[in-house]
């Protein structure tokens, strides 16, 4: 049975545990620092310190780059033509991919110097063969992770579903203490509105006619004479 890799192993590092693994872990860390570093008998004696070096120098250039491209614009756009710029900023991109799969890398290989024992994870699933030993290219943990909760909600719905249907199909039974149709409830009818009667019109006075008038007009002077001579 082949020994597990995880992802992101660095292709021909052998697998931890194995005959060359001490030797091709030093080969491959040797690559991936400054020529310089070849110089130190101590670092190619005790592999595990010139893993953490190159840990820390990787993790320095990562920083490095991404602080470049962040001030690429500021620090060369009065000296470098606009494609110049783009160049350089291209240039940023694909360097710090590098520089972050190799950082990457030698964190797997310094742990696995230091005897970490690596097992598959549950959103590792195994893939097709691939430059990243026999397991392949493998989704990243968080887009495994989407995956899998997107599978577990389709199957939750999938068994929700046919539930739901036999309900809806089923005709609602009445209970037996409740056969009776309930009846509804009798509306009162509505009392009629009094009509407010009509105000009645005050009527005229009377008047009287014209002859009475002109009895009562002569009438007066000939009392008012008689009380005169009486007296």
């Amino acid at each position: 049975m082949d020994a597990y890799l995880p992802p992101g192993w660095p292709t021909g590092v052998h697998p931890p545990g194995s005959e060359g693994f001490e030797r091709t872990a030093l080969a491959w860390l040797l690559d991936v620092v400054p020529p310089d570093y070849r110089l130190h008998g101590v670092l190619q004696r005790h592999p595990i310190a010139l893993a953490t070096l190159a840990r820390r120098h990787l993790a320095a250039c990562v920083e490095g780059a991404r602080q470049g491209y962040r001030t690429a614009r500021t620090e060369l756009g009065d000296v470098l033509p606009v494609s110049g710029v783009d160049a350089v900023l291209a240039a940023y991109r694909s360097e710090g991919h590098r520089l972050v799969t190799a950082a990457r890398a030698a964190d797997l290989v310094e742990r696995a110097l230091r005897g970490k024992e690596f097992t598959p994870q549950l959103h590792e699933a195994p893939g097709p063969p691939g430059p990243q030993g026999q397991h392949g290219r493998r989704d990243r943990p968080e887009q495994q992770g989407q995956h899998d909760r997107r599978d577990r909600r389709e199957r939750q719905e999938q068994q929700v579903l046919p539930e739901r249907q036999g309900r809806q199909e089923l005709p609602a039974q009445p209970t037996p203490g409740k056969q009776k149709a309930s009846q509804p409830t009798p509306v009162k009818p509505q009392q009629p509105v009094k009509q407010q009667q009509p105000v009645r019109q005050q009527q005229p006075a009377k008047q009287q006619p014209v002859k009475q008038q002109q009895k009562q007009a002569t009438a007066a002077p000939t009392k008012q004479r008689r009380k005169q001579a009486v007296s």
